[in-house]
Formats: structure tokens, C-alpha cells, sequence
């Protein structure tokens, strides 16, 4: 099957490792890629291994009308058996253009949950509107990531009986857990061994609630707490003034360690003790499986399905709470320093957790199911 994946982007993003994993694994089909913007971090990786990467310049409102016209000549020379979209613009626009070139199997992506007012941007709440109405005439099915997100977007308009949930998978060996990694970021950032290190990887922006974060670690730190922080991530570093005003303003300069993006990202989940998602809205969020893969256990707000991708294997609390967010940190050293035998237990409990319940073969097959079912 000829599959045609078109996403808004190829940078840093949970869609977009998804997108390369799902190319990268399966086998059984010929996957190209449309990029509404540029080839970016993801592009160039999915021109290693082999996939056609095209990137159109939808940057402005001139290039954006050439855009469509590339991106309608390129579905027709394609062909292809299915048009996979990602992200909530892909779905509008590789959706209707899709239609107009004549492709009628046509499948979108949703990766979130829920629109929260000032938080989410203006253009993408009127993109989601705009793609409730068109569910009933675009898409044959809908795959949301998460059973949370599914919800929302019904809630919203999404029709009912397109939406399919298709959760993630990950690919086990590219994240392991390797107790010899431990060392290697304490020593890049001169920790001590019995300082408790938390690690948090994202991006700069007001849905993962960086604030929250930072203020759980001031509580922490008055209260006497031993710790350091390192923050990984696009933006996140000592060239976002904002951060690292906030950082400063809650004495944190020397604890907090902003590290920027990162390509090491599996050393980094293997040298750091907790893990701590601090975001407002997620779907099904990427980076607790790959913390969890390398063993660690992770503490994360009440956000789309992290509760149900945690279990019993780490901390759930509510969204805007730092004080609780402090107190599952705090709860979570406690556990390491009181029973090791216990904390190695919950390390192995994290990485089978994701392996039992999320991996990538179970997650192509399902994809595979709902393109093949618009093929009839």
C-alpha cells in the first residue's frame, strides 16, 4: 500500500517522532512524506532511511497559495492508496486538498485533547472548529492517540462514529534502560551522588506549564530539599530570558539547569532519578513512555491519558497544583532512599509497563486495520 503521510511540520514534536517510528518499523508499505513547512529535525531523519521527503513553504500567505498548488500536484502524481494527515492543520489542509485531487481514503491524526482559553492559540481553536464540520465530509476515519482526546473532540463536534483510537507505540531497543548511562549526565553537570536528580524534556510553550514546575521546585527548596533539576528541551535554555527570569526569581539559579535540545536524550532519561511532567493538556504524552522505557519513574499532572500510561508504577496528580506536584516529588525521593530493593523494582515496573501495553508493532498493525477498512 502506497501511504501518504502529510504533516504541518517535521520539527521537535511527540506527532512527529511518531510519524518517523511508524516509517522507520513498518515494512509492509511505501511511505512518503509531505511537510507543510520545511524538513527540519525529522525530515533529514527520514532521509537516512530511505523516505521521500517533500517540504512546501506554507509560511506566509503568497507561499501558502503556491503551497497548495505543489501539494495538490504532488497528491496526483502520488497516487497513493491512503493519505495519512498529522496535526490539526494537516488534517485541514492535506484533507480538503486530498479530496480535491481525488483521493477519498483519507485518514486524520488528532494529538490533543482539550482548547484551553488562553493558553491555546486563536487560529488553531478556529482550525479544530472548522474540522469538527468538515469529520462528516473529509476523513474516512479519525485516529485519535488517546482515549481523552477522542472524548474531546466528540465533545467538540468530531462525528462519533469516525473516531478510532490508535495509541501509541514505541520502539523498545531505541529507548533502554542501561544502568552504566547513570553517571554521564551527573558528571556533565558536577552532581553528587546522593543528590536527587529530576529531569523534565519538552518544548517552551504555556501548555506544558513550565511555571508550575519551577514554583514546585522553590517549594522544594524551602523546604530544605536536595536537589537539582535539569531542563532539556527546544527553547528551554539560557537564551529564554523569560525562564531563566523565572528561575531566577524563585533562587533557583544554582539547583536548575537549562540545557537546551538535546540529541542524548536516552543518556538523559537513564542519569536522571524522577522524571516530572508538569504540562495543562496532553493527549497521550511521548515523553513519560520513553522516560519509563529507561527505567525511570516519573511524576505527571492529571493530563489526557498519562494517569492510564503511569499506572501504578509512578505519581498522578492535578494540573495548576504545585504544592501536590512538590509533594510527589518529595514522596518519590523518599522512596529511593528509604528501600533501593523497592526503587529497582519500580524502575523494571516502568520499562515493562510500556513494553506490555505500548509497542510499536501493536501500534502499525492498528494503523494498518484503519487504512486498509477505506480501501473497500
Amino acid at each position: 500500500m502506497k501511504v501518504l503521510h502529510i504533516i504541518t511540520s517535521l520539527n521537535d514534536g511527540g506527532a512527529e517522532a511518531l510519524l518517523y517510528r511508524m516509517c522507520k518499523y513498518d515494512k509492509s508499505n511505501n511511505h512518503i512524506v509531505i511537510s507543510l513547512k520545511g524538513k527540519q529535525k525529522y525530515g533529514l531523519m527520514l532521509d537516512k532511511i530511505g523516505v521521500d521527503v517533500y517540504s512546501l513553504n506554507f509560511l506566509n500567505s503568497k507561499a501558502s497559495i503556491v503551497g497548495f498548488y505543489k501539494l495538490y500536484q504532488l497528491i496526483k502524481q502520488i497516487k497513493p492508496d491512503v493519505i495519512q494527515t498529522w496535526l490539526d492543520h494537516a488534517d485541514l489542509i492535506g484533507g480538503i486538498v486530498g479530496r480535491l485531487a481525488g483521493v477519498k481514503n483519507i485518514v486524520w491524526g488528532v494529538h490533543h485533547v482539550e482548547l484551553i482559553k488562553g493558553e491555546s492559540k486563536l487560529l488553531t481553536i478556529l482550525v479544530i472548529k472548522i474540522n469538527s464540520f468538515l469529520s462528516y465530509f473529509i476523513p474516512h476515519k479519525v485516529i485519535y492517540c488517546a482515549e481523552e482526546s477522542r472524548k474531546a473532540q466528540e465533545k467538540i463536534g468530531y462525528k462519533k462514529s469516525k473516531g478510532v483510537v490508535v495509541l501509541n507505540g514505541y520502539d523498545t531497543e531505541g529507548f533502554t534502560q542501561n544502568n552504566l548511562l547513570e553517571r554521564k549526565l551527573r558528571n556533565e553537570l558536577s552532581i553528587s551522588e546522593d543528590t536527587f536528580l529530576i529531569g523534565h524534556v519538552g518544548r517552551y510553550d504555556p501548555l506544558k506549564d513550565l511555571s508550575n514546575l519551577i514554583e514546585a521546585l522553590a517549594l522544594l527548596h524551602n523546604r530544605q530539599f536536595k536537589f537539582s533539576a535539569a531542563i532539556i528541551g527546544t527553547d528551554l535554555d539560557t537564551n529564554n530570558l523569560d525562564l531563566v527570569s523565572m528561575v531566577n526569581k524563585n533562587g533557583l539559579n544554582e539547583f536548575v539547569h537549562l540545557l537546551g535540545r538535546r540529541n542524548d536524550i536516552n543518556d538523559v532519561m537513564n542519569g536522571i532519578d524522577l522524571f516530572v511532567l508538569s504540562s495543562l493538556s496532553e493527549a497521550f504524552p511521548n515523553v513519560l513512555n520513553e522516560a519509563m522505557l529507561c527505567g525511570t519513574p516519573c511524576v505527571t499532572t492529571d493530563v489526557g491519558d498519562a494517569a492510564f500510561i503511569v499506572s501504578d508504577t509512578g505519581w498522578v496528580v492535578p494540573s495548576r497544583d504545585p504544592k501536590l506536584l512538590a509533594n510527589a516529588i518529595s514522596q518519590a525521593s523518599k522512596e529511593k532512599h528509604l528501600n533501593n530493593t523497592c526503587w529497582l523494582d519500580k524502575k523494571d515496573a516502568c520499562r515493562q509497563r510500556v513494553i506490555n501495553n505500548f509497542s510499536l508493532e501493536k501500534m502499525v498493525k492498528n494503523y494498518n486495520k484503519v487504512w486498509a477498512g477505506g480501501k473497500k
